[in-house]
């Protein structure tokens, strides 16, 4: 008797630690998004302020490596890091040479996504412009997609990849009015506002268990002016505004009180002078060519921005790569000074691309290209991101508010990959694996 007490105990308590707290949860993803958008009040962002100030938040989000937009959103929703879940790049390496094709395919990524257990557990779910999420298993999805044909007109590709089929059509018809092709472009902020309408419109309509959006102009307006650029504030308030219509269709929903609403990104950026080379030092040494191709290559740099990573032809070659390591540990001092190398033990601990040999990481200023002629060094300007993340400015936030959640709690540093289990514990649903943790403090203390 008493062992049957014992099981049937134990089963409670398990079923208790998977209880939900929320019924409804919407996690924001600002791309390029900064701590200091909440923390510093003279960035035009009232809603992330408040959420702050009613919720929780951390101090900076420690990203993964690279810190990208592609590998960093599977991130958010696997809990993994990009060595188990399969996205390691935005673009990936190709062999056969440069291709510029992004990976876009849900099918691709190698983990159990946030969707995917939601489905298990029976639950709805919905997304808008998230990252590797064509043909995902997403009850309503507008992914993040466009032509290689067509890149500037998104609307094609957008109509063909949602599902169910119409949805697209539907949103316009009902949230956004007739879309231009501008009216998805990155340089226009229009395109984080319309991106924020279709998200209200699905709350409302549908009613989602979790909801995951991502806006994209921040990022871009980033690259283009830097971390203070006069854009760079107009694109934060345009995001805000999206967040404040999502908060809105919470309510008009009558559902407000039974969400929790989660703001986060990829990200931090970099201000950057200058942009570095690395295939010409291997050109000189006839490890590759110089056309798109690679020639006869041995070995070949992959740049992701503030990083890049060295890709042998066999990955067996340690010739090669001795040769490589003799290459860098032989630069004049001016050039050795910009970069730092990353090796692959410690790749190895950030679930880095583990097809990689090492990586470099320029220093704050230094971005990465593709380059295998020209000169080693030239200029550049904007914003980057990519770097390794052990420093302030590349970190992402993190602000959350609503059901399920406690007031008050702040976190020096939480890391990108904490972000899913916090969502999986909220919905009371079980996410295979994670690597991430929920810091208790982030929940509602229960009453005893």
């Amino acid at each position: 008797m008493r062992k049957i007490f014992a099981i049937v105990f134990i089963t409670l308590l398990s079923a208790g630690l998977r209880a939900q707290t929320a019924k409804y949860v919407v996690v924001v993803s600002v791309d390029g998004f900064r701590p200091d958008f909440y923390l510093d009040r003279s960035w035009p962002a009232p809603n992330m302020q408040q959420m702050m100030d009613k919720g929780i938040y951390a101090e900076g989000v420690r990203g993964i490596f690279p810190t990208v937009t592609y590998p960093s959103h599977t991130t958010l929703v696997t809990g993994v890091m990009p060595a188990r879940h399969g996205i390691v790049y935005n673009t990936p390496f190709d062999m056969k040479g440069l291709s510029g094709r992004w990976v876009k395919e849900y099918k691709d990524i190698k983990a159990q996504t946030l969707w995917d257990a939601a489905h298990l557990a029976g639950l709805r779910t919905a997304s808008v412009s998230w990252p590797v999420t064509v043909g995902a298993t997403i009850d309503y999805n507008i992914p993040e997609t466009w032509s290689e044909k067509t890149p500037g007109d998104r609307r094609g590709a957008t109509s063909e990849d949602a599902t169910p089929k119409g949805l697209f059509e539907e949103v316009q018809a009902n949230a956004t009015g007739h879309l231009e092709a501008n009216d998805l472009d990155l340089h226009y902020l229009s395109m984080n506002e319309n991106l924020g309408r279709m998200t209200a419109y699905l709350i409302m309509k549908y009613k989602p268990n979790l909801v995951t959006v991502h806006l994209p102009c921040t990022d871009e307006f980033e690259h283009m002016e830097g971390r203070e650029g006069e854009g760079v504030r107009r694109a934060v308030a345009s995001a805000d505004r999206a967040i404040g219509d999502i908060m809105e269709a919470l309510q008009k929903a009558g559902i407000k009180d039974s969400t929790a609403l989660i703001i986060t990104g990829d990200h931090g950026f970099v201000d950057i002078h200058s942009s570095l080379a690395p295939n010409v030092w291997l050109a000189q040494q006839g490890l590759i060519g110089v056309m798109p191709d690679r020639g006869n290559w041995k070995a070949a740099f992959h740049s992701s921005g503030g990083s890049a990573f060295l890709h042998l032809k066999d990955p067996k070659d340690e010739k090669t790569l001795q040769q490589v390591k003799t290459i860098l540990s032989e630069l004049p001092f001016s050039q050795q000074k910009l970069f730092r190398i990353i090796d692959r033990a410690t790749m190895d601990k950030m679930g880095s691309d583990p097809e990689a040999a090492l990586a470099l990481t320029g220093v704050q200023g230094i971005s990465f290209n593709n380059n295998a002629d020209g000169p080693v060094l030239r200029p550049a300007k904007g914003g980057a991101h990519g770097y390794f993340p052990d420093f302030k400015e590349i970190r992402t936030g993190f602000v959350a508010m609503g059901a399920g959640l406690n007031t008050g709690a702040v976190f020096p540093e939480i890391g990108l990959e904490d972000v899913a289990p916090l969502v999986a514990k909220l919905l009371g649903i079980e996410l295979k694996l994670a690597e991430g943790i929920v810091y208790p403090g982030m929940l509602i203390t229960p009453k005893k």
